[in-house]
């Protein structure tokens, strides 16, 4: 009995050796640009940029195969803050329109709600709150906008609506183009 613990102690000591050797000797360091870019975005893994996640949109960056303007979430700061740390200059949102959208959020209509937990599963964020044939309601704060619960709510009961602007989130319109002084227009 006691060579069989010794046995197994001994085997477990050598393959724990084994492993850390491994570890430090075969360690892959991570791209230290890609984990700053990554650490500028919103984590909020919506794939709105056309991307999976928030990570393979940083590799994207670091390489230069995707611009600085696709992360709507983010939005404009976002943009700012990777052109600085990219040296590219910044460019407009990513859209149809080329402008930034208000931000939206979610609501749920609680008449209509059925409890089937699709959108649950959906959010990526964890911002929708509900058990399983109960209404759900979305927390507000956490709630990026991405529209990911809208497609599998069988009812079509998520409705987005534009978050209100208080003092904390208004910005200063930029100035529309003018000529410069003293040029005839």
């Amino acid at each position: 009995m006691i060579s069989a613990v010794l046995a197994i102690t001994t085997l477990a000591v050598i393959f724990g050796s084994l492993l850390g050797y491994a570890a430090v000797r075969f360690r892959v360091e991570g791209d230290p640009v890609v984990d700053q870019i990554d650490s500028l975005l919103p984590q909020t893994q919506c794939g709105q940029c056309g991307f999976p996640g928030c990570r393979p949109y940083a590799e994207a960056l670091a390489t230069g195969e995707a611009e600085i303007n696709r992360c709507p979430p983010g939005g404009e700061s976002t943009i700012q803050a990777l052109a600085d740390l990219l040296g590219r200059e910044p460019i407009p949102l990513d859209g149809e329109t080329g402008e930034e959208k208000p931000r939206m959020v979610a609501y749920v209509v609680e008449e209509e709600c059925i409890g089937c937990t699709l959108c649950l599963q959906a959010c990526p964020v964890d911002a929708i709150l509900g058990a399983a044939k109960q209404m759900h309601q979305v927390i507000e704060a956490e709630c990026t906008g991405c529209e990911l619960c809208l497609p599998p709510c069988p009812v079509e009961c998520i409705h987005m609506h534009p978050v209100e602007q208080g003092l904390n989130e208004w910005k200063w319109p930029f100035p529309k183009h003018q000529p410069p002084m003293g040029s005839a227009a």
